[in-house]
């Protein structure tokens, strides 16, 4: 990983900028990161109660009014500029990916700003827990399972989870750490044999980088918020637009 960026408001101009488009995952420690989801105005009632209906994949920290780019959590920011990379879904299908979408704007569009795992990987390091894909600058692993979400209106899928590997004898610490942060997706949701939840190769992952398993680790998964993309992939939503997989909005918030 190049130099870390300490603070959001630095990696969001960086951002904006067009000098930086890595993944977040250890920068800015100590804040909320966020997952994003830009839908038409038309679903925005249907994708916020399928949010309130699936807590774990999508905690909500802010919903923005249609046409609205100036998030609350994040003042003087831009939801449309200050992400390190975009995706643009259109029928289900991803037809392209950006550092930018404010050309694209329209003042129908609902931004759903969601919590993401990243925002206690902090708190796990300063337990002297190293996290593997931080260390090695990598975006974390996301796997797609066979765990249903709850539908609503057009949405409706299975869950996404991150996954990273743990020392056993760090696993209960890493459990409780992780819990404490019900925005973030809390506690993990499986613990152990990713065949349990319907992962056939954990070094295919379906977002992010695969990461080694070594023998003396348990490999754990979370709740992740790339869900609302495959749901709206399944949806066949008319038009979507997310950030790119690890590469989250980063809020003023204290985690």
């Amino acid at each position: 990983m190049n130099a870390i960026y300490p603070q959001p408001q630095a990696l969001r101009q960086a951002a904006r900028e067009g000098r930086f488009a890595e993944p977040t995952s250890g920068h800015a420690p100590g804040f909320l990161q966020a997952n994003l989801m830009i839908v038409p105005k038309a679903q925005a009632f249907d994708f916020l109660l399928f949010c309130q209906r699936n807590p774990k994949p999508c905690p909500l920290i802010e919903v923005l009014a249609a046409g609205a780019t100036e998030p609350g959590c994040a003042p003087g920011a831009n939801i449309a500029t200050d992400i390190p990379g975009y995706r643009v879904y259109r029928d289900g299908e991803l037809v392209e990916e950006r550092d930018e979408v404010a050309s694209l704007w329209r003042e129908d569009y609902v931004s759903f700003l969601i919590g993401c795992s990243f925002s206690f990987e902090a708190a796990v390091a300063e337990a002297g827990i190293p996290l593997r894909h931080v260390v090695q600058g990598r975006n974390v692993a996301m796997y797609r399972t066979s765990i249903p979400c709850e539908s609503a209106g057009p949405f409706s899928g299975e869950m996404v989870v991150s996954m990273r590997p743990i020392k056993s004898r760090d696993v209960a610490k890493v459990v409780e750490i992780s819990g404490r942060f019900d925005v973030a997706h809390g506690a993990p949701v499986h613990i152990g044999n990713p065949a349990a939840i319907g992962i056939a190769d954990l070094a295919k992952p379906d977002y992010g980088d695969a990461v080694s398993i070594k023998d003396d680790e348990v490999p754990i998964f979370w709740a992740c918020g790339v869900t609302p993309q495959w749901v709206a992939q399944k949806s066949r939503l008319p038009v979507c637009i997310t950030h790119a997989p690890g590469k989250m909005f980063v809020t003023d918030l204290k985690g």
